[in-house]
């Protein structure tokens, strides 16, 4: 029985579902990895060949080089897992979420102190996942793919 997923029309928006997250399973466990010394010197010595330890697929693992967090996000990262990767490079949170809006850290910052981003766009698109053309709903057979990109 596929599930209704009505946020999969949320424009701008990966919900980390339970598809989300058994895309993403490899990817979060490498970043989860992150969270030792020993292995963050050994991620920062040799990228690849530490990132060749883990199941994650070669899309995954370039997105990670690039360190294009809204394509890691695409192929089932999650944020939170994800800011190990930016902890490992000495990024804070905000400069992370900036990197992901095209923002310099000192826009975004001034952008969420003056209430965040407009409303304006944020809005259901249409039936069927439009607005997340790297996703198919339930039921539907294949992937579109996704857009990498740094």
């Amino acid at each position: 029985m596929a599930l209704d997923k009505p946020y999969l029309d949320v424009p701008g928006t990966t919900v980390f579902d339970a598809e989300q997250s058994r895309l993403g399973y490899h990817l979060n466990q490498f970043c989860m990895s992150l969270m030792k010394a020993e292995n963050r010197a050994r991620f920062k010595a040799d990228q690849r060949a530490y990132l060749d330890e883990w199941a994650m697929t070669e899309e995954q693992k370039q997105a990670v080089l690039a360190r294009d967090l809204n394509w890691c996000i695409r192929l089932g990262g999650n944020i939170y897992f994800l800011a190990k990767i930016g902890a490992t490079d000495g990024l804070s949170f905000q400069q992370m979420a900036g990197s992901m809006t095209g923002m310099t850290e000192e826009e975004y910052r001034n952008m969420m102190i003056n209430g965040g981003r407009s409303i304006e766009g944020n809005r259901v698109v249409g039936e069927g996942g439009d607005a997340q053309s790297h996703r198919q709903p339930q039921g539907k057979a294949g992937h579109n793919g996704t857009q990498g990109g740094v």
